[in-house]
This record gives structure tokens, C-alpha cells and sequence, in this order.
């Protein structure tokens, strides 16, 4: 079997082994591949599976390559392929269901204490000599923040929802929960409570809901004047999951006192992106699942679903083949 990864790099910048594959067959890693699909078509040739992050294969791309037997995503939401076309060619889409769940709770974390102490801000402060130069034995420039006996929605309370809202509630923050399948295991972390009660009453508001049409731009100008003056936003879910230039509106006129963003509409980020230039906005590019137990995690996934498809029992199969 002939195996092409068409954008390796992302999941494995060097830190990480493919020999996995190789055990499978005849492989060949492309860091990247131009979003053009006669560029497409070209990489994947003879191969009977392929794999792929973010390079769109489309059906035209998939009706070119007869020989294609196997699709496989390097990620967990596969948008990024025509599942109906391969459908109809009897190719399976698999995708990584469950490999970053902690990660992306724990950075969601990450984002929120960053708005909380400014460690970053202050850490250079001290780097330049002001602390060394300070006439009193301490400084900050920003407001310090403790979150015990604050609230925390969570938008969506899946596996990373719960995940984020057991370190909200081991932080002392009561946890309420906005989701279409209230279980146990949710209310044993929080509170299950509609949309505008979540948005009323939480300090802080933390999306985890898949990208979807109800949940897209979810959070827009209308939702926004629902919540608290002061609130504070995390989005390490989808980027479409906020109206960018609403949320933008809301930082700048103080509505909204911080956000933390790990994900937007359109990325890489475009440079006229509003949120580039709004008020207390902090920004990281798209990182929450990328620790390298994640990567290695999600390596060892793809490497199963391959073999279990070459041994006739595919799993993580996203469409009906």
C-alpha cells in the first residue's frame, strides 16, 4: 500500500516518528501541499491512502485518483473533506476522535490566568530592570484577578467542557453549563442551565461547543449585551463560534474586559482581522491541542485506524461506507 501525508508538518515538525506507517507500507511525508487541487492531485498519484490535516480534498480531487482507497484526517473535525464524495466512491473518512482532551482544558487555563496575573507582561517588566529600579518592594500594571467564588459558563460541556469546568471547580469557581444533553457526570462538575442564564450570571465565559449552525457566532453583539459588564471570554473551540467584530466592539468599549483567543473564522489569522487591534484581546495561534503527548497520542490513533481499514475492520469511520 502506497501512503501519502500530504501536511505532516503541523502533527510532526521533527519531534515525532512516522515509522508507524512504514510498517503499512510505501510512505511519503510532505510537510505541506498547496491548497490547489491539480497540486493535490499530483501528491497523492498512485497512493491508495492518504492522509491529511488541513489540505482540502475535494471531489474533484477525489474522482481524479481512482486508486484511492483510504482517507484518513490528522485531526478530530474532517470539514476538511468531501465525506459524501468518498462515500459515494466507497472510501472511508476516519478522523482522531479523543487525543487532546486535558491539553485544551489545561490551556484553556492557560488563556484565563494569563488575563488574571499578566505573567508574561510582568516577567518582561522584571527583564527590563524595573522591579530592580522600583522604589517599592513590588509593582503591577494591570489588575489582579482571583477567580475562587467566581462563575464560570462553559458553552458547550462535551469531554473538554467537563474537562475545563473540573479545573474551574478545583479553583474554587462555581460551574454552570449550557448544553443540549444534560448526563451525571455534568452534574456532578456544575449546573445545567439555559443559554441566557448561563450568559447573566458567569464572569467568565469558556466555549467548548462544536462548530455548528446554532453555535455558530454564538457569540455576537445580542448575546454579548446579555452578559456581565466586565466579563471575560475564552475561545479555544471553533473561531466561528464568535462574531469577530462584535466581540472586537465589546473589548473596546469595555463591555467585555478581556478575551482569550486560540482560534479564528479564518487561519492563519488575516491581517484585518478586528481582534488584531482590540482592547485586551490575547491571541495565540491556534495551539491548545498541540502539546507532544497530544501529537503522539493522536500519531499512534492514525497509525490504528490504518491498520484496522488494511485488516478490514475500519474504525473512526466519519462517513457511511
Amino acid at each position: 500500500m502506497k501512503i501519502i501525508v500530504l501536511d505532516g508538518y503541523t502533527e510532526n515538525p521533527g519531534d515525532l516518528s512516522w515509522d508507524g506507517f512504514n510498517s503499512l507500507g510505501e510512505l511519503i511525508v510532505y510537510d505541506r501541499t498547496p491548497h490547489c487541487e491539480q497540486k493535490i492531485i499530483e501528491r497523492i498519484g498512485n497512493a491508495e491512502a492518504i492522509l491529511t490535516n488541513k489540505t482540502p480534498i475535494t471531489e474533484a480531487v477525489i474522482d481524479a485518483r481512482t486508486g484511492l482507497k483510504y482517507i484518513g484526517v490528522l485531526a478530530t473535525g474532517y470539514n476538511v473533506v468531501d465525506t459524501e464524495a468518498a462515500a459515494k466512491r466507497g472510501i472511508p473518512v476516519t478522523n482522531i476522535p479523543v487525543y487532546s482532551t486535558t491539553a485544551v482544558a489545561q490551556f484553556a487555563f492557560a488563556l484565563l490566568l494569563e488575563i488574571c496575573h499578566h505573567v508574561g507582561h510582568h516577567n518582561q517588566a522584571v527583564q527590563e530592570g524595573r522591579w530592580t529600579n522600583s522604589l517599592d518592594f513590588c509593582f503591577w500594571d494591570y489588575p489582579l484577578i482571583e477567580l475562587e467564588g467566581k462563575t464560570m459558563g462553559i458553552i458547550g460541556f462535551g469531554r473538554i467542557g467537563k474537562a475545563t469546568g473540573r479545573i474551574a471547580k478545583a479553583m474554587g469557581m462555581e460551574v454552570l453549563a449550557a448544553d443540549e444533553m444534560p448526563n451525571d457526570e455534568g452534574k456532578s462538575i456544575g449546573s445545567y442551565v439555559n443559554l441566557d442564564e448561563l450568559l447573566a450570571k458567569s464572569d467568565v465565559i469558556s466555549l467548548h461547543c462544536p462548530l455548528t449552525p446554532k453555535t455558530k457566532a454564538i457569540i455576537n453583539k445580542e448575546t454579548i449585551s446579555k452578559m456581565k459588564d466586565g466579563v471575560i471570554i475564552l475561545n479555544n473551540a471553533r473561531g466561528a463560534c464568535i462574531d469577530e467584530a462584535d466581540l472586537a466592539d465589546a473589548l473596546n468599549s469595555g463591555k467585555v474586559y478581556a478575551a482569550g483567543v486560540d482560534v479564528v473564522s479564518a487561519e492563519p489569522i488575516k491581517a484585518d482581522n478586528p481582534l488584531l487591534k482590540a482592547k485586551n484581546c490575547f491571541l495565540t495561534p491556534h495551539i491548545s491541542w498541540a502539546p507532544k503527548e497530544c501529537r503522539k497520542r493522536l500519531m499512534d490513533i492514525a497509525v490504528s485506524n490504518l491498520r484496522s481499514f488494511a485488516e478490514g475492520k475500519p474504525m473512526n469511520v466519519v462517513n457511511n461506507v
